[in-house]
């Protein structure tokens, strides 16, 4: 049994090796998108990062961080070594857990092991823990600064914990695992909520061991006891226990007149007086399962109390401080995400729903100056009519209610106008919600995956979407799938064995293998379930699926010990286990780490730290940069906060400044940036005030100075206000149209121009606001729009929009990766206003300072550089040149041309893209460089010839799969290439590309005329 243990930990010891290596040789060296640049920026500096908060994840990167020495260009590089390291720790326990699992199929309670029994066993956690080790969506999150590898790890100790305590429960002290499991999930809160999913798993363990008979009965009873204990430790621990020092905390506060926080501290002296007592007395009667169940609560509590980080840090005021819960109250909104608002579980109303009702409910409380104040109540709705189960959710309340019932009727298919049924939110539940936003991404990890684009909102059948590559190929897929390293086929060879092994499982062991289905269940179609999410999604989720994966790995090794079992029955023992072992490693983890290596090596990528630098290097000095969503907002804070890269620029993000506490925070003073010339007190834009305001027009003519607007709208003159039929009076907004006049000596005098510049100044400018609403995001930049009065430049991301930018658009000059408000007299001859280039100083900022995170070199370019930052590249360098050309300076746009050419690969990732590349050729036709226009255009060609090949004979076998305006703007882009070498003279590429288009025009015409 030694010689077991000691070979045991040596190979969980080289799981671990194995994987970390591979991950730190595949590791991001900086930043990566989304949220890492938050949470790398929030461990560096200590600060508040997004609800529901990650404090101890927070603390932990801060330690990695250190590892920097003071170089802090390589924060980034340690705190992903951070998640690298978890992940091989979790493949290691995985590796513990499945041989664990494996012994009790193999080997009787203290009976002998022999060589081949220890083969299989050895072997089954090594394949079932390196295949895991390389599935795609483990792999992703274990080489970025990201919560899901630590979480994961939480995840591998507490399950591997329940079966130590089982294999030792019947000795003295073995309930220690128990309480270290109890620790584990307090402390796994402050990482993330998806640990506490282990819960019935780890209680059927507990019950099984202590119950030698079980009956389906009693199973079913300590189920639910185990779904209670999971209820109370997320509810009751995480939840109430805030919410009980929010409500202590407004007595002490408002009526016995404290300070704020001592009833909050009272709440948590008194759990600990309580816990201390209750403890002595279970010790001192001897109520064995009383203590064991206080001693874990207790543990529990000292994990949780990672959180007092929150409110601490928040109160230092720190850069990144969301929501700034520095109280109870807010901190119990925090925690609860209630900024995200809720999502009916059971019973509710479908999106068709109207409202006929609604009353008040509780006071919703806020932090005043020296005590709580209540800002508005909670809004109760009474619907038409309600339904059980209702996946459709979405009111008229809503944000994005309209985009949302569009996608429900066009996944459905339902005609305007048919209310949807108990059956058409199950068929939505079913197709969308578990297939879409679960099995897909089950079937990437242990089937095998076409490409990595987001295959939640493309309509190409092949995008984001599973394939074994078994039947591929004859299916005729373009090559620009089939040569791309994110296709990935595995042929279902990882799948096949983890049915196997749980076939296998449930014939040995079925209370082992209903303990690892429950696991699978709770951490995959139980969150489907639970979270109950609308459409379509910022992104793709299945990184929060990741627990089930892990759990069908453990089926994936048991396979070793299936087909170990078959063989031996015809040849011997240890040929057999060998057999099995050399098989099994080959079908999985070798496959895996072969196929999806191409696909997760990031090492030679640095775009999302880049194309941020590219972001605040285009801003001037000074400026205010309002940002719009994730990916050009979350780079930026780390090129800022950690790097220290453009401390001048005061990034605005316009997601988050719809809200009261970030106005607050834009209004103070950050790194080397002043405060935003808000002129608005707190109290007038504060939570509950001002939150939308409507327009109804008041007939005024012409044009209405933006100050006189906005003081309009934000004055507590009744005779401003309108009143509504509840009752309500509100602001209103009398006009759209707009106009700030303009004083050219102080756009001058602050730099916003040069001296040549100033006869482009107009003396007016006018906008129209585009919508019937002013929210509260809209209000702020007025606000700075109408009192800035040029002091400070102000810029807009690329991501923003004509309606993002207020209607503001006419006065937007791209100036590299912003556009700049500029008072140029308005250029209506432009069909694109924003195309339009500040051209001298956008030159100097993309050909200068412009970096490109080794774009052209990078072995793996992921989705969002692909289709987000690749265009921005296109389009910025195609204007660049365009506005050079208008100017005057054909010399210039050549070597903007030229340098686009040298820094950035000649690729086509969709077909946006070569629609704007055959732009770019037509712009390198224009100043006569014909080699690098030639070149382009062949591989626009080559790119459209093999889409039209591949949806041609998609047509012909499938095609309902067939997306008909893809295929007529691919022709539209064939059409582009045979008139743009008409006019430019080549005449034997003019000859090659309108024989393809009359060919394709005519093969689609005669299929689509024939169906």
């Amino acid at each position: 049994m030694i010689h077991y243990h000691k070979i045991n930990n040596l190979f969980g010891w080289l799981c671990l090796l194995i994987a970390f290596t591979t991950y730190v040789l595949t590791l991001e060296p900086s930043v990566s998108f989304w949220d890492c640049g938050e949470f790398i920026s929030c461990a560096y500096r200590l600060q508040v990062s997004h609800q529901p908060g990650y404090p101890m994840f927070a603390m932990l990167g801060k330690l990695f961080s250190l590892l920097s020495f003071g170089d802090n260009t390589k924060v980034p590089y340690f705190t992903n070594l951070g998640s690298a390291l978890a992940s091989g720790v979790t493949v290691m326990f995985l590796f513990w857990t499945i041989t664990a699992l494996a012994k009790k199929l193999m080997v009787a309670k203290d009976e002998d092991i022999s060589s081949s029994q220890m083969i299989a066993i050895m072997g089954a956690g090594l394949v079932g823990a390196l295949a895991f080790a390389y599935t795609d969506t483990f792999w992703f999150s274990a080489v970025e600064t990201i919560v899901f590898a630590l979480s994961s790890l939480c995840t591998a100790v507490v399950f591997w914990a329940i079966l130590k305590w089982e294999a030792h429960a019947d000795e003295p002290g073995a309930d220690k695992w128990i309480v270290l499991i109890a620790y584990i999930m307090g402390l796994s809160i402050g990482i993330h909520l998806l640990n506490l999913l282990t819960i019935p798993a780890i209680s059927m363990v507990y019950y099984f061991h202590r119950y030698k008979s079980p009956t389906i009965k009693s199973s079913i009873v300590v189920f639910l006891i185990s779904i209670v204990i999971l209820g109370l430790v997320q509810y009751g621990i995480r939840e109430y226990t805030i919410k009980i020092a929010a409500y202590s905390d407004l007595f002490f506060v408002n009526t016995l007149g404290l300070g704020f926080g001592s009833g909050a501290a009272f709440v948590f002296v008194a759990i600990i007086v309580l816990l201390v007592i209750a403890i002595r007395y279970s010790i001192r009667h001897k109520k064995t399962a009383l203590n064991l169940a206080l001693v874990c609560l207790a543990f529990i509590y000292f994990g949780y109390g990672s959180f007092i980080y929150t409110p601490i840090r928040a109160a230092a005021n720190t850069n990144l401080n969301n929501t700034h819960p520095d109280n109870a109250f807010a901190l119990n909104s925090y925690l609860n995400r209630t900024q995200y608002g809720d999502n009916p579980l059971l019973y509710g109303a479908q999106f068709d729903a109207k409202v006929i009702d609604q009353s008040e409910g509780s006071a919703m409380y806020r932090k005043g100056r020296n005590r709580y104040e209540v800002y508005g109540k909670k809004q109760n709705y009474v619907f038409d009519h309600n339904t059980l189960m209702p996946r459709m959710h979405s009111t008229e309340g809503d944000q994005d209610f309209a985009q949302n019932v569009q996608f429900y009727k066009q996944w459905l298919k339902l005609p305007d106008g048919q209310s949807p049924t108990f059956a058409d939110n199950m068929k939505w539940m079913l197709s969308w919600q578990m297939y879409q936003m679960y099995w897909r991404y089950f079937l990437w990890n242990f089937v095998g995956r076409y490409n990595d684009l987001d295959g939640q909102t493309s309509t190409a059948s092949t995008d984001g979407n599973w394939t074994s590559g078994i039947f591929d190929g004859a299916r005729h897929l373009p090559k620009s799938i089939i040569n791309s390293n994110t296709y990935t086929p595995l042929y279902a060879l990882p799948l096949v064995l983890g049915l196997l092994g749980m076939i296998y499982h449930f014939k040995q062991r079925r209370g082992d293998a209903t303990i690892i289905a429950l696991l699978w269940f709770f951490t995959g179609l139980a969150i489907v379930l639970y979270v109950n999410q609308v459409n379509l999604q910022p992104r793709e989720r299945d990184y929060s699926y990741v627990g089930s994966f892990y759990a069908f790995a453990i089926w994936i090794g048991l396979g070793v010990l299936a087909l170990y079992d078959a063989a031996r029955r015809k040849i011997n023992a240890r040929s057999a286990a060998l057999a099995s072992v050399v098989t099994c490693l080959l079908v999985a983890p070798v496959l895996l780490a072969r196929q999806e290596w191409g696909d997760h090596d990031r090492s030679t990528k640095m775009i999302p730290h880049d194309m941020a630098y590219n972001f605040l290097i285009s801003c001037p000095k000074n400026a205010i940069l309002f940002t719009f969503g994730d990916n050009d907002t979350y780079s930026l804070w780390y090129d800022q906060e950690v790097e220290g890269i453009r401390p001048d620029v005061r990034i605005v993000c316009n997601s988050l400044l719809g809200m009261d506490w970030y106005i607050h925070q834009m209004d103070k003073p950050m790194n080397q940036s002043a405060p935003l010339p808000l002129t608005m007190p707190f109290e007038k834009y504060r939570l509950g005030t001002r939150d939308v305001i409507a327009y109804n027009d008041a007939k005024i003519p012409g044009s209405v100075d933006v100050k006189d607007v906005f003081d309009f709208i934000t004055s507590d003159d009744s005779r401003t206000k309108v009143q509504y039929q509840n009752g309500e009076t509100m602001n209103y907004l009398p006009t759209k149209n707009f106009k700030l006049t303009i004083k050219p000596d102080e756009v001058l005098k602050n730099g916003v121009i040069t001296a040549q510049q100033k006869d482009k100044l107009t003396k007016e400018m006018e906008w129209k606001y585009p919508t019937n609403y002013i929210f509260k995001d809209n209000l702020a930049i007025m606000d700075v729009i109408a009192h800035n009065n040029w002091r400070r430049p102000i810029c807009f991301s690329l991501g923003f929009g004509p309606e993002s930018m207020g209607g503001l658009h006419p006065y937007a000059y791209k100036e590299g990766f912003v556009y700049h408000l500029i008072p140029f007299e308005a250029d209506t001859s432009v069909q694109n206003q924003l195309s339009k280039v500040n051209s001298q100083v956008m030159y100097n900022n993309v050909m200068t300072k412009f970096k490109f995170g080794n774009f052209k070199y990078a072995r793996y370019l992921d989705p969002i550089a692909k289709t987000e930052f690749y265009p921005f590249m296109e389009t910025t360098f195609h204007d660049l040149a365009q506005g050079l050309i208008k100017d005057g300076r054909n010399d210039l746009a050549l070597n903007v041309l030229h340098k686009f050419d040298q820094e950035m690969p000649d690729i086509n990732p969709n077909i946006d893209s070569a629609h704007r590349k055959l732009m770019l050729a037509q712009v390198a036709y224009k100043l006569n460089d014909k080699e690098l226009a030639n070149r382009y255009v062949k591989g626009i060609d080559s790119y459209l010839t093999d889409q039209l090949a591949y949806n041609y004979t998609l047509l012909q076998n499938k095609p309902e799969a067939l997306n008909s305006n893809e295929v007529q703007f691919q022709l539209y882009v064939l059409n582009g290439l045979a008139d743009t070498t008409k006019n430019y003279k080549e005449t034997a590429l003019h000859h090659q590309y309108q024989a393809q288009l009359d060919d394709y025009g005519n093969k689609f015409a005669a299929l689509l005329n024939r169906q």
